[in-house]
């Protein structure tokens, strides 16, 4: 499994509103092959940049097979209207078993 990791800086006063939307846009996210997880975190320090994480079966799954359907032109239209720059993206590779305190 990969982790994807997108830091989305959201205009400044439509943080809440684009919070509200992203329930629906992770529902659209949800019905992607190779889709396992996703989780919204927002920033303290800077509260208009929020972080997505979402666990994929493998790199392909996210950057082909949803990025390349028409999923993703559904998730952009939801959510990229709020964008004030382009989200950055990267992936990152589990290395073992979560850790629980």
């Amino acid at each position: 499994m990969v982790v994807e990791h997108a830091e989305l800086t959201v205009e400044e006063g439509r943080e809440e509103a684009f919070q509200e939307v992203f329930g629906k846009a992770r529902e659209v996210l949800a019905e992607a092959d190779g889709f396992r997880w996703a989780e919204l975190l927002r920033g303290e320090e800077r509260p208009g940049t929020f972080l997505l994480l979402v666990g994929w079966d493998s790199v392909e799954a996210h950057t082909v097979g949803f990025r390349e359907s028409e999923r993703f032109g559904r998730w952009r239209a939801l959510v990229g209207p709020f964008f004030a720059a382009p989200p950055a993206v990267e992936h990152f590779r589990e290395l073992g078993a979560r850790f629980a305190g």
